[in-house]
């Protein structure tokens, strides 16, 4: 598969808002509600990025951490909390947490990368893109192989897919490869540099993003809070970078015409 396919990729250049860009000043503390994704949407994103996760009765949740201790003034797994005591808890103090379903009807024009952070999310994230018929507006991401294998079997290819961190593993030292292993993923989403054995390499290589490219296949960077990397990246080729600051990265790609 090639990002060709999918219109979600139609962008000249993909700005991700991370969790609705979780440290813009608006957005303290506030990261993964409806008021962080409406700022970032106020400011022309296209993009927005989030995870989910379920409850314990199969409630889909736009939510990063497996627990509400970080963010909201609750405590808990979600996995062991009905979506009524969810609910209850607020980001920040201020914010419920959203289902993913409330997002996808509050963003009619908006597509979503989204993160299937538990094996109990995995279905009901299908069920739901099927639901509202977001095939287009959707790219499924995961760390785990798993999951992601599943999403592809209960989606088929009508919904773009990223790498696993294994696939960009594979890709990132074996880029001579990435058209011979073709795998369904259209793009790799991964760090500039990642820590190994306690040593830090860069991820991120000329080889590695002329071997995608090669593939008809996108690099996206996160997540990226500075317009020097911003500026660096974008030099280097990739395709798109996820980012808390979305104003830094709108005000970069503005100057180097890329903003949609």
């Amino acid at each position: 598969m090639r990002a060709a396919d999918y219109s979600y990729f139609d962008a000249p250049f993909l700005a991700f808002a991370h969790r609705g860009g979780a440290t813009y000043p608006p957005n303290q503390h506030r990261e993964n509600t409806e008021h962080a994704f409406d700022q970032a949407v106020a400011l022309g994103y296209r993009y927005l990025e989030t995870d989910v996760h379920a409850s314990a009765d199969g409630v889909l949740l736009a939510f990063h951490d497996n627990r509400l201790d970080r963010v909201t003034d609750r405590q808990g797994l979600i996995s062991q909390l009905s979506y009524a005591e969810i609910s209850e808890a607020r980001i920040g103090g201020h914010d419920p947490i959203p289902r993913l379903a409330d997002l996808l009807l509050r963003y009619p024009q908006a597509r979503f990368n989204i993160d299937a952070k538990s094996d109990a999310a995995v279905d009901l994230l299908a069920s739901t893109i099927a639901e509202y018929e977001a095939y287009d507006r959707v790219c499924i991401s995961s760390f785990s192989p798993a999951r992601l294998h599943r999403l592809r079997r209960l989606l088929g290819t009508r919904v773009a897919s990223a790498a696993s961190a294994r696939g960009v593993a594979w890709n990132r030292f074996a880029p001579a490869l990435t058209r011979l292993i073709n795998t369904p993923a259209v793009a790799l989403q991964m760090p500039m540099e990642h820590d190994l054995f306690g040593r830090r390499f860069r991820v991120l290589t000329p080889a590695l993003v002329a071997a995608v490219h090669r593939a008809g296949k996108q690099i996206h960077i996160w997540t990226v809070d500075d317009s020097e990397s911003m500026t660096q990246l974008i030099d280097a080729g990739v395709d798109g970078i996820f980012t808390d600051r979305v104003d830094t990265l709108k005000a970069v790609l503005e100057q180097r015409g890329l903003w949609t």
